[in-house]
């Protein structure tokens, strides 16, 4: 069971942590701007999902939750490689059939040759924010001194205290940098090393 339970408890153990319970009422602000700063910084499994993507005439909006795309398939499963915008919009014509390569423009996805396709998108999703009504994530389970040094820190920089947010930075950055060897492990722990090429 984590030691900071949920919401709740969070709030109740950055007043105290920060010593600040008299402004209570601005931690929910300064936990979203701490949620902003983890959605750029993270990127773990527990991030990942997988989406159907409609494409209709080349184009189609993102999933709301996205971040970042990890894997683009398409209907037969074959992958579809990232291209530059650039390098999209000077492909030439190609006749559709089987998507070649995509581009992020935005909250849209631009996929060439244009068609209609039916794609599978894994990618890294936002971290569930925080609230009364969702008091839990997987964040808050698994790392609950992110969140709380987070907090700390947002508190710090409203109090215009360099040293307090300096400390408090330091101590997430060191959970962060724990949780992110926690999921190397987890996933590539037992994974084998090979080497490409002829073999002499």
């Amino acid at each position: 069971m984590s030691s900071i339970a949920d919401y709740a408890a969070l709030l109740v153990d950055a007043g105290e942590y920060s010593g600040r319970n008299d402004i209570a009422h601005l931690f929910p602000r300064f936990l979203g701007l701490a949620e902003l700063k983890f959605n750029r910084m993270l990127r773990v499994g527990d991030m990942e999902t997988t989406a159907a993507i409609a494409v209709v005439d080349g184009d189609a909006p993102l999933p709301a939750d996205y971040v970042e795309a990890r894997q683009v398939l398409s209907a037969s499963g074959r992958p579809i490689r990232a291209m530059p915008l650039q390098q999209l919009a000077e492909s030439g014509p190609a006749s559709v059939g089987c998507p070649l390569g995509y581009a992020v423009v935005g909250n849209r996805i631009k996929v060439f040759p244009a068609g209609s396709y039916g794609l599978t998108m894994t990618y890294y999703a936002r971290i569930p924010p925080l609230s009364t009504a969702s008091p839990t994530n997987w964040l808050l389970e698994k790392a609950p001194d992110v969140y709380l040094y987070g907090l700390v820190e947002e508190i710090a920089i409203w109090e215009r205290d360099a040293g307090k947010a300096g400390a408090a930075q330091q101590l997430k950055m060191t959970a962060l940098a724990g949780l992110g060897v926690a999921d190397e492990r987890a996933r590539w722990g037992d994974a084998q090393m090979s080497v490409g090429g002829v073999t002499p």
